[in-house]
């Protein structure tokens, strides 16, 4: 008898590959965004990119997600620091800083990126 190439006990669930936008955040800000609400990365520079952000730990200093991308956000808007935004930053405004406000942040189980100045781009694979 014949092997019925749609039998679905010899299916694999397909995976797919794609490339995120993604930016390196030092400790301890990386851990406040994961676990203390921490709602606005501050730079002090501007991006015009808005969408889906792989949030990347620097792998220094040393933490449980250093060297890890750890969650993915939605960049929602960036503009120049305001006073206001100080408790969500959870940093006092500075010289030249802006805003880069973050919405839906979702945590993901935590794999290796080699992190880079400025926005990059990762490979993901798999189901994010």
């Amino acid at each position: 008898m014949k092997k019925n190439k749609a039998d679905k006990s010899q299916r694999t669930i397909p995976t797919f590959a794609h490339t995120m936008k993604a930016i390196s955040i030092k400790e301890p800000w990386a851990t406040r965004i994961l676990k203390d609400g921490k709602t606005i990365e501050t730079r002090t520079w501007k991006t015009a990119y808005r969408g889906k952000l792989l949030l990347c730990a620097s792998r220094y200093p040393k933490s449980d997600i250093s060297g890890k991308a750890y969650a993915i956000a939605e960049l929602v808007d960036c503009r120049p620091m305001r006073k206001d935004d100080e408790s969500a930053a959870m940093c006092k405004i500075y010289p030249r800083a802006y805003s880069w406000m973050l919405d839906n942040v979702m945590t993901i189980e935590p794999f290796e990126v080699l992190g880079q100045l400025g926005l990059f781009s990762v490979n993901v694979k798999g189901k994010l």
